[in-house]
């Protein structure tokens, strides 16, 4: 199975704390191996996701600061594929976009943006595909998640996080929380 990575553009850290942080945790719960924070500092988000991981188990890395050019030109050089996720692109339901990402076979860096992305990012230089959960506005959080859910088409859902301090109990009502 190809290794899936996410690169966040245009987190405004005044703004986008909240939001990039969901983005960043359903990354992680999802199964994505990590995510690059690119070209900002967020100091909180990086301590908030070393804390879950730390918490929950599994392995997951969080880079910030790199600039996302020189992140997608490396992706590339190792071989793998960028898939940016947009409302203007290929829709995941009424295209084969997902099979053909698929077959590629290649390992996948996923980017979603914060604030309007550049033109450049459309253009094959930057992304081999351009993917639209639907062909309407909506959230970027919302947008990786059902790209995750589809690429990995739902196991994900069933995986066991290693080295977890904290386990959920599924529980038909109330909560139930197992500490090692």
């Amino acid at each position: 199975m190809p290794n899936i990575a996410v690169l966040r553009w245009g987190h405004r850290p005044q703004r986008d704390a909240r939001l990039t942080t969901h983005v960043v945790l359903t990354a992680r719960a999802l199964g994505a191996s990590g995510l690059i924070l690119s070209d900002v500092k967020d100091r909180k988000i990086k301590e908030t996701i070393e804390e879950v991981t730390r918490n929950w188990g599994g392995q997951f890395f969080f880079e910030m600061q790199t600039p996302w050019k020189k992140t997608v030109k490396e992706w590339k050089a190792k071989g793998g594929i960028v898939v940016h996720l947009t409302a203007y692109g290929e829709n995941i339901q009424t295209s084969d976009v997902l099979q053909r990402i698929k077959a590629s076979e290649k390992d996948v860096l996923v980017v979603v943006g914060s604030q309007k992305v550049p033109k450049e990012f459309f253009s094959e230089s930057v992304s081999d595909f351009n993917v639209a959960i639907g062909n309407q506005h909506h959230s970027e959080c919302a947008s990786l998640a059902i790209f995750l859910d589809r690429f990995f088409e739902g196991k994900e859902l069933a995986k066991r996080f290693e080295n977890a301090g904290k386990r959920i109990v599924p529980q038909k009502k109330g909560k139930k929380i197992v500490e090692k």
